[in-house]
This record gives structure tokens, C-alpha cells and sequence, in this order.
């Protein structure tokens, strides 16, 4: 879903919101180093291990009766992505009971990272999906924060809304907002498409040379 190549995984990666999500377990096995911030940290492996499994379950019942709104290509059935998604918890809670230093409970707005400390910032699932709750203004303040301390780009994915998979009413008047900070945006197809329609990323970074 972030279209990342060998070259991003030269540097420091941020993964912001990043959940239960395996991705620092298998970054840090490909040699990379990776971060994940995240409140649910707070709560201890423990403690999550629990909530994992009823929300996982929630998340498969959610899909199965909302089938047509998603595309089955890319894991090939609704098993094969249960098990992938049991996997994954699987190596998150494993790997932050043996490097909690990579799990920050921290979450946007707001993250305790000095300017510039990573060269990569990953947020999915978060902007843009939930629209409904999070405003124009907090997307604005996240996105600038997550650019604060990155070194090279920020990629956020997807685009859409979720339930629906429509477009944000406010996405071009947020990248304006962005622009006018200094910050380039743009946006790029991946490869992975699930959610039917949400096949494409922001990408957001400082212009170089003081050209917008």
C-alpha cells in the first residue's frame, strides 16, 4: 500500500498509527530500522493481546458483510487475509515484548520525536478514513507534524472514506493548506487495492530550494 522500494529501507521508518500492524517486526528482519507510535501502547503486550482478538473479530465480521465493497485480488480470498492478519498480530506482540523501545504510545497530533529523527513516515488507516470524525484542521496539524520529523516524505493511505469509499469533500482545500506551509504534495497509484477504489497515496514533503 506505500509502494516501498529497497531504497526506503536505508533509513528510519515511522510507522504512525501504527496498531497491531507486524510492519516493524518484518522492516526489522529485512535489516531496516522502524519505529510505530501508537495510545494503544500504553496498554502493554498483555493487556493487548486480549483486544487483538475481539477486534480482529470485529474487523472480519465488518468485511463479511460489507463484501462488495472490497476487492479480493491482492490476498486472493478472505481466508488467506485472516490468516495473514493472524500472522501479523502474531509477530507485533511478539516483537514488542522484545524491542518495546520501537513502540512509542504516542499518537497524532502530537509525537515526542525531534525534527527531522526519521527519514520515512508511514500513516495508513487513519487520515482520510476516518473524515467523518477527524476535521480538516486536525488533518492539517497531523500531516505538519508528521513532516516536522521526517527527514524525506510522508505517505498516507488510503484517500477514501471508510464505509462508503468516497473521496474526502476536503482534500484539495487540505493540500493547498500544505502547500502554503512549504510542503509538497502529491498524489501516486500503489499496488494493493482492498477496499474497492482506494488504490492511491498522498505523498507529502518539504520543497527543496524554496520552490513550491
Amino acid at each position: 500500500m506505500f509502494a516501498i522500494d529497497d531504497r526506503d529501507l536505508d533509513g528510519v521508518i515511522l510507522d504512525c498509527g501504527g496498531g497491531a500492524s507486524g510492519f516493524v517486526a518484518e522492516a526489522r528482519a529485512m535489516g531496516a530500522r522502524a519505529l510505530a507510535a501508537d495510545p494503544l501502547y500504553a496498554h502493554g503486550a498483555a493487556v493487548l493481546a486480549d483486544r487483538l482478538s475481539a477486534g480482529l473479530d470485529q474487523g472480519n465480521a465488518m468485511i463479511n458483510a460489507n463484501a462488495d465493497r472490497f476487492v479480493w485480488e491482492w490476498y486472493g480470498s478472505p481466508e488467506r487475509r485472516q490468516k495473514m492478519r493472524r500472522d501479523a498480530r502474531s509477530e507485533f506482540l511478539a516483537d514488542i515484548r522484545r524491542h518495546p523501545d520501537s513502540y512509542l504510545a504516542a499518537g497524532l497530533p502530537h509525537l515526542p520525536l525531534a525534527d527531522e529523527s526519521v527519514d520515512l513516515v508511514l500513516c495508513s488507516h487513519l487520515l482520510f478514513t476516518w473524515a467523518g470524525r477527524l476535521d480538516r484542521e486536525w488533518h492539517r496539524t497531523a500531516i505538519t507534524e508528521m513532516s516536522r520529523v521526517s527527514r524525506g516524505e510522508v505517505r498516507i493511505f488510503p484517500l477514501v472514506r471508510l464505509g462508503d469509499g468516497e473521496s474526502v469533500d476536503f482534500f484539495d482545500a487540505l493540500q493547498a493548506d500544505l502547500r502554503a506551509e512549504g510542503l509538497v504534495c502529491a498524489v501516486r497509484e500503489v499496488p494493493y487495492e482492498f477496499q474497492r477504489g482506494a488504490d492511491h497515496m498522498l505523498t507529502v514533503g518539504k520543497a527543496k530550494g524554496g520552490l513550491l
